[in-house]
């Protein structure tokens, strides 16, 4: 089980804490942490590039010279591919690059993805993240405090005032996994995802954020 330091937002070490094996211990799946990386980036693409094929440039409805005896090469039309202003071969047509991956599969990934933070020392875990304003200073004080630059932050709760003072970071990302109460039904709403996490040099979690995720994903 490993054990790792707990800092305040000062960036002094106030405790340790052990790591639950099931999430920050696995044995990492290159494979799947590859896939959900490239689901990511597939799914975000528009595919909305389009060119026009031979039969839907305008024009060329005449053959432009008859079959024989000109010394020139039989053509059918001036809009075929050869000619200027024809249509193009193959041409890319708009389409969706999407494609799904098995809940288990997400989750065996974001857990290799998680464990090889842990295994790189590049987790960092705080015991409370609070702002009391929206202030860009205030986070960048906190990161520095850790000796963090590109950094993904990782809260349990949805707070405007973190997401708000490090949106003009640019090597910053805020992202959380809540666990909300519905009667007898738990509902939860995560943004954590592996692409982030493989992305940031540094993994930043409240300790809130670490029994949220062992919940989740354990």
């Amino acid at each position: 089980m490993a054990n790792v330091s707990v800092y305040n937002m000062e960036g002094k070490e106030v405790g340790r804490m052990d790591l639950n094996d099931a999430v920050f211990g696995v044995e990492i799946n290159e494979h799947l942490v590859h896939m959900a990386v490239v689901q990511r980036l597939a799914n975000k693409r528009q595919g909305t590039q389009k060119a026009k094929t031979r039969s839907e440039v305008s024009g060329g409805g005449r053959k432009p010279w008859r079959q024989k005896g000109t010394g020139h090469a039989r053509q059918g039309s001036t809009r075929a591919p050869q000619w200027k202003g024809g249509g193009v071969v193959f041409a890319p047509v708009p389409r969706d690059y999407s494609f799904k991956m098995n809940k288990k599969e997400k989750q065996a990934a974001l857990r290799s993805a998680l464990t090889s933070r842990v295994q790189g020392n590049k987790l960092i875990v705080l015991d409370e993240l609070k702002l009391d304003e929206i202030k860009t200073k205030g986070m960048k004080k906190v990161l520095d405090n850790l000796n963090v630059e590109k950094a993904l932050v990782v809260t349990a709760a949805i707070d405007n005032n973190i997401i708000l003072s490090a949106r003009n970071l640019p090597a910053v990302c805020v992202s959380y996994v809540v666990i909300e109460a519905e009667g007898e039904e738990r509902k939860v709403n995560s943004t954590i995802n592996v692409y982030d996490i493989m992305k940031y040099d540094t993994v930043v979690l409240t300790k809130d954020a670490v029994a949220n995720i062992e919940e989740v994903y354990a």
